[in-house]
């Protein structure tokens, strides 16, 4: 490709409203252009870098017996009603109709097509177990699109689906797409960590998220410093400190005037945090709301996910003052006892302890000596703390570290989920008709794009790995005619039927200041400088992008350095 008749262009000043530096660099570099809020066209060059990631992507899944398809974008609403997911999924699902009044959705995942292709073509044991996959156009209709490619509405991924015969099969399958993923990752040159995860809206029995570290990355992940556990926020567990169990006391009203934080509260009565009840209220999303009443320990934090899993996967949304005092509850003052007409949900952090200090319901009062069992109870009594920095491993006692990052894949076992809903069945050895086993696993190919970015650059621009850069070789001549010229182009001709590739600087008029920048800002792996410096010196100057070292070599070497550049 020449720079003279290159579609797209480099831009000098950073774009104000792109922050992560992947975001920066891939509008700098020209090989993304925005449309509108979370829309994006590739480039040529970026898109080259897409091509590229996709046949590692598919070489992989090959490799572990996958086989490619091509699946709808534009799916019947009736296969995500079959599922449950139609009234699930919120409105980052984009629901539309046809001109016809047929509802309709954009696909943000395939797993309710696979269930409706299983339906038409298996019905044996024999043909299991499976795995398709595809490399599609998904939506999303986020709210709040940033990071350019790390947020967007419209994407590519690569979701690929199992089925098995039953659970022990799957299990046994699944570390396969494991290290098919740690695979795929090596090969982009990224490192993220695997993680345990929550299933979300997707369900099923286990997942695993693959989280770059990034302080500019949307999830949070809490790591033991001292073992390999690593989970989401949404699902990490830790020991919770107990605290001493004391005679039960009667229940008592004091007064604490002024006093409307948990800390605040605990310095006015004289006791930790530790020893207060924290009330949180959220509603649930639906036409005639029901309030949700979460009590845990004051030195905690509710995790909404948690919550929300416990109720069956109910959407909460925060409660408005007007429906927590619909239940006799007063906000700031609020306590479970007393209460009617709330779903009370209680964290297990209840049982470490005893004579509580919670809410009066009345302003300006708190209770003392608040018990669980005697005074109130709870519907559910579950795990519904988030993890923090500074807790206990729930594994080996350990140091609990959060930290930011990107999501780049996720796994899951979603056993029967889609399959018993739709009553998708194959006949085992026996002729009995059973439920099959599904897993879904997914990789967004811009986000990976954008986080490679993210790994490798510097000061100047992009570093890409040699497995995804755009071309091999940035070949940059600083004449636009004479010898200098007509050696750049025979080395051009050469390298590209060689099948090298190779983008070819032959803008005139040009300095080599911009020249070389620009090199820098796009990242090829290797830079070929043709000069009348180099040809005195007996070939042309060759520069590796990731170092400042430079050296001539003879132009009838330079096929293998630029093999050993591309192999590396």
């Amino acid at each position: 490709m020449r720079m003279s008749k290159r579609f797209g262009r480099t831009l000098r000043e950073t774009p104000a409203d792109a922050e992560m530096i992947s975001h920066q660099l891939l509008l700098r570099a020209g090989m993304i252009r925005p449309l509108g809020a979370g829309i994006y066209t590739y480039m040529p060059l970026g898109w080259r870098v897409v091509r590229k990631i996709e046949q590692i992507l598919r070489e992989e899944m090959d490799a572990i017996g996958g086989q490619e398809l091509l699946m709808p974008v534009v799916h019947p609403a009736e296969v995500w009603q079959a599922s449950g997911r139609w009234n699930l999924v919120d409105d980052t699902l984009l629901r539309f109709q046809d001109r016809t009044g047929h509802d309709m959705v954009l696909a943000m995942t395939h797993e309710e097509v696979v269930a409706d292709l299983l339906r038409r073509e298996v019905d044996s044991y024999r043909q299991l177990p499976l795995m398709v996959y595809h490399i599609q156009t998904k939506f999303r209709d986020e709210r709040r699109p940033r990071g350019g490619l790390i947020r967007v509405r419209e994407f590519m991924m690569k979701d690929a689906y199992s089925v098995h015969a039953d659970s022990d099969d799957i299990d046994a399958y699944y570390p396969h797409m494991i290290q098919a993923y740690q695979d795929v990752f090596a090969r982009c040159g990224v490192s993220p960590i695997a993680v345990e995860a929550d299933s979300g809206a997707m369900g099923g029995t286990g997942s695993h998220e693959f989280i770059l570290l990034n302080e500019g990355g949307e999830d949070t992940v809490v790591l033991c410093d001292a073992c390999d556990y690593a989970a989401n926020t949404e699902r990490a567990t830790f020991v919770k400190p107990g605290q001493e169990k004391t005679p039960l006391r009667p229940v008592g009203e004091v007064a604490t005037p002024g006093c409307e934080t948990i800390e605040e509260v605990a310095r006015f009565v004289g006791v930790p945090t530790s020893q207060t009840l924290k009330a949180v209220f959220f509603a649930t999303e639906e036409e005639n709301p029901q309030l949700i009443f979460a009590v845990i320990r004051g030195d905690l934090e509710v995790n909404e996910v948690k919550l929300s899993n416990a109720l069956g996967g109910l959407v909460l949304r925060a409660a408005e003052e007007e429906e927590i005092r619909a239940v006799g509850a007063v906000p700031g003052y609020a306590s479970p006892m007393g209460v009617h007409g709330a779903r009370v949900i209680a964290d297990d952090s209840v049982h470490l302890g005893s004579n509580f200090v919670a809410g009066a319901n009345r302003e300006g009062y708190h209770l003392t000596g608040v018990n669980y069992g005697r005074d109130f109870t709870a519907e559910i009594v579950v795990d519904i703390a988030l993890a923090g920095d500074g807790d206990r491993c729930p594994r080996c006692q350990g140091t609990l570290r959060v930290k930011r990052g990107i999501e780049l894949g996720h796994c899951f076992k979603l056993g029967t989920r889609y399959t018993e809903r739709t009553h998708i069945t194959y006949q085992d050895a026996n002729g009995q008709e059973k439920p099959m086993v599904m897993g879904s696993y997914g990789i967004g190919v811009g986000r990976l794009m954008s986080a490679i970015v993210e790994e490798h650059h510097d000061e100047y621009g992009i570093l890409w790995p040699a497995s995804v850069a755009p071309y091999t070789v940035h070949l940059v001549s600083l004449a636009s005619e004479g010898i200098v010229a007509e050696r750049a182009e025979m080395l051009y001709q050469r390298l590209t039927e060689a099948g090298v590739g190779v983008l070819y600087d032959d803008r005139p008029d040009l300095s080599a200041g911009v020249k070389f920048n620009d090199a820098d800002l796009i990242g090829c792996p290797l830079r070929l400088t043709m000069s009348r410096r180099s040809l005195k010196k007996g070939g042309v100057e060759v520069k590796p992008r990731n170092s400042g070292e430079r050296e001539v070599i003879p132009l009838d070497g330079v096929e293998a350095y630029v093999s050993q550049v591309a192999q590396a």
